[in-house]
């Protein structure tokens, strides 16, 4: 029995490893495997700014890989908590009676829900203005360029 809240914790969580595809799905998941890739290219990114200062490029294209993937996590575990007994049940549990208490909705997935739209959001918008701030800064540099 596939219990809604641990999905819903697990996606927010261990989303950017895939921990909820593997639980819900099982270990022959693919996109539970490629999840982890846009997750290690983004940490890489992260890891080259330190490097290398905030003026590399390839770290603007790589960072923001990273929170689109936590933001697409969050994504899942809002849908996850916010899915009705009766579908959960039916989808993840389908031997189970339609309000079977794996399916139900608690303060804990609700909790879930909260933090992931919480976070999730402010993860999204961040890296939104990570982005567009980097692509500006690009071009207002190359605009320079080419007027001297």
């Amino acid at each position: 029995m596939k219990n809604k809240t641990l999905a819903t914790w697990l996606a927010f969580l261990g989303g950017p490893l895939g921990l909820h595809r593997f639980y819900l799905r099982g270990f022959g998941d693919l996109l539970g495997w490629l999840l982890p890739i846009p997750t290690a290219l983004g940490l890489y990114g992260i890891e080259r700014v330190q490097q290398f200062g905030q003026d590399d490029p390839l770290s603007w294209l790589l960072i923001p890989l990273l929170g689109f993937t936590i933001s697409a996590c969050a994504l899942t575990a809002i849908v996850y908590g916010l899915m009705s007994a009766e579908h959960w049940n039916a989808r993840f549990n389908p031997q189970a009676d339609p309000q079977a208490a794996p399916g139900q909705t608690h303060w804990g997935t609700v909790l879930g829900i909260s933090v992931a739209l919480l976070i999730g959001a402010g993860v999204l918008m961040a890296s939104l203005a990570f982005s567009f701030q980097r692509y500006f800064e690009y071009q207002i540099e190359e605009a320079r360029k080419i007027s001297q």
